[in-house]
């Protein structure tokens, strides 16, 4: 009797094993027999509308692929159509899950620890100690695990991503040395995507299984995957020279074609196609599994779909490696990635057994965040209307500011960048609430509770990550408040001296009475001149320090316009793409040069006054001048643009 009740116990748990494990990879449920008649109603419309010059989507549910199909030409001079099962796609940072994956399988074997510090599998220092804030000694190590949810506290430098040719871009070794960025954050704190912490895994990759990222990407995912048109290795090989789409952007009525894109490989660098990425996606959803290849643990892959970190309960945060989404009620987690001139998405919804990916050149994120919500819109509708009681507190009041993003660089000459791009406005309205703008679109946030904000918006907004449905104010380690949302981003409160508003109304005041002045001295010399009158020396000599300042400064303003303009085909500042002019090394010296002609413009000021050589009037022009030269001396030094 006790054998037959154990037997029957053993069966029992047996079943439940069995029961819990087919839930945790479910079968879809949804029809999805439509799928290229929806699909082809949405692409075909945005391909035409928008001038994307090629694109590729694959759908996979149950283990199957569904849905694959390429749109437009892969070359346009040789009228190549796009085939989904050989023309290949820049994936930009969608490689990343590819690093991740390479390290879940190095600590599968036991070779990696997520929560072991990071300089212990290093061959050089990642140094204990913060660059910037009150607490900068001895933070906590930087783990894996930090580097796979984005929170090892780097700062970003946006020039060192993209290049145009293979001997700017350095190898992934020499990479991560020579452009390291400095730790501004304890690590496990703030959300603040990396890519140079993706780049420092895939080397770690390379240090422990002792061969170099890409060949061990080849070897233990691409090739038991049957992988078979993709590759890391940059630029292309040979056998895949002639696959690989060309990019395009559709300028003044014509595609102009772009030049292939370099970047830190384990971060964006891989090259695939529809049909590969595909079998990629089916094996995360099938719990690391495809065709009888096993490329991870099923106990791997649930802990790598679990939320890791999150700034608050009601945000979606990060998975192992994976960024959350939640979009009509469903868990999505998805990557997307971009270059200057590919764009790329890949969605897992793990309980609905789905995955979509998608990548085309010529367009923006949008194109396939806005595929996905129409997908979802469309095959798993839902109301997202919710009645939202506002709270109305004046209290809202402190949260009233410019936020800059965490993903910046506070070190360097690209701090100034964060005056560009990724920057939120948050302002008050009559009744208490806030008026928040992000990427040129306004939405009012009702306070449901406190430092808590939901979007009265119905229907998504535009956001690199997430829904943008919900703000939460916090504090950040350097005690200034902090604007958190979806995904794996973060906003810090910028002082009023930092913020856009300020700071170009600054540069735009200086320029003006430099240019004014030089003006008004140029007609008052001819003036002189032609009546024959001189003024003293002191005077003179203080005039020429002023308006050899005053040239300076026009030149380093049209040097800049010149060199810092947006590149019409990469949409990048030339520099970040290492297009610099000839004369760039001079402009590194002309901040050094306006300083010392500053401080000589002060000390005239100090002997014009008293030795009373000039009207009263004329005497105020010139301190204020010294003044605002001074002011611009601040601006460099804030900056970091010396």
């Amino acid at each position: 009797m006790k054998i037959i009740k154990t037997s029957i116990i053993a069966c029992m748990l047996l079943v439940f094993v069995l029961i819990d494990s087919r839930l945790s990879f479910a079968e879809n449920t949804t029809d999805l027999s439509n799928i290229e008649t929806f699909m082809d109603e949405f692409l075909l419309k945005k391909v035409e509308d928008e001038y994307i010059p090629n694109m590729v989507v694959t759908i996979v549910a149950d283990g199957e692929v569904v849905f694959e199909k390429g749109y437009g030409l892969a070359n346009i001079e040789g009228q190549v159509k796009v085939n989904p099962e050989t023309t290949m796609f820049r994936i930009g940072s969608v490689s990343k899950l590819f690093t991740w994956t390479a390290i879940m399988q190095l600590a599968e074997q036991g070779k990696l620890d997520l929560h072991t510090d990071i300089n212990q599998y290093l061959d050089f220092e990642i140094p204990a100690r913060l660059a910037v804030g009150p607490n900068k000694e001895q933070p906590k190590p930087i783990t894996l695990f930090d580097l796979m949810t984005h929170t090892p506290g780097f700062e970003d430098y946006s020039s060192d991503i993209f290049r145009l040719t293979a001997e700017e871009m350095p190898p992934l070794g020499q990479y991560v040395r020579e452009y390291r960025p400095e730790r501004v954050f304890p690590a496990g704190e703030v959300l603040a995507y990396s890519n140079y912490g993706t780049a420092l895994a895939g080397y770690i990759v390379e240090q422990v299984s002792g061969i170099p990222y890409s060949e061990y990407v080849e070897e233990n995912i691409f090739r038991p995957l049957d992988m078979n048109h993709s590759t890391f290795q940059q630029p292309l090989p040979t056998e895949f020279s002639t696959n690989l789409a060309q990019a395009y952007r559709y300028i003044d009525g014509e595609f102009k074609e772009g030049s292939f894109e370099f970047v830190p490989g384990a971060a964006g660098g891989m090259s695939s196609t529809a049909k590969d990425m595909a079998k990629f996606m089916q094996a995360y959803l099938q719990g690391g599994i495809f065709n009888g290849e096993r490329i991870l643990e099923e106990d791997t892959v649930q802990h790598m779909f679990q939320q890791q970190f999150t700034h608050h309960d009601q945000l979606d945060g990060m998975a192992l490696g994976f960024i959350e989404k939640t979009m009509n009620g469903i868990r999505i987690l998805n990557h997307g990635g971009n270059t200057a001139l590919f764009d790329t998405g890949l969605y897992l919804l793990p309980q609905e057994n789905i995955g979509l990916f998608i990548s085309y050149s010529g367009n923006n994120y949008r194109t396939h965040t806005e595929l996905f919500e129409a997908f979802m819109d469309h095959y798993f509708p839902s109301d997202n209307s919710v009645t939202i009681t506002s709270r109305g507190e004046e209290s809202s009041r402190k949260y009233v500011g410019e936020y800059h993003q965490n993903r910046k660089s506070f070190t360097n000459e690209d701090k100034i960048s964060s005056l560009i791009m990724g920057m939120i406005h948050v302002q008050l309205n009559d009744t208490g609430d806030l008026v928040v703008t992000h990427n040129g679109e306004t939405n009012r946030f009702v306070e449901t509770e406190p430092g808590v904000y939901k979007n009265t918006r119905e229907g998504s907004s535009i956001d690199a990550y997430g829904e943008f449905r919900t703000i939460v104010f916090q504090t950040d380690p350097h005690g200034k408040i902090m604007l958190t949302t979806d995904g794996p981003m973060s906003y810090s409160k910028a002082p009023w001296y930092a913020s856009r508003g300020f700071t170009f109304l600054s540069l735009i005041l200086v320029i003006l009475l430099f240019v004014g002045s030089l003006f008004y001295w140029g007609i008052k010399a001819l003036v002189r001149r032609k009546r024959k009158t001189s003024q003293p020396k002191l005077v003179v000599l203080g005039k020429r320090f002023a308006i050899a300042a005053g040239l300076l400064l026009l030149f380093l303003v049209a040097s800049i316009a010149i060199s810092g303009g947006v590149d019409p085909i990469y949409q990048l500042p030339k520099e970040a793409l290492g297009i610099v002019p000839a004369w760039s090394p001079l402009l590194n010296v002309i901040p050094f040069l306006l300083t010392i002609l500053g401080i000589a413009m002060l000390i005239f000021t100090v002997l014009l006054w008293r030795r009373r050589y000039w009207r009263k009037l004329s005497l105020v022009h010139y301190s204020l001048l010294s003044l605002m030269m001074m002011h611009l001396v601040w601006i460099f030094w804030y900056w970091n643009l010396y």
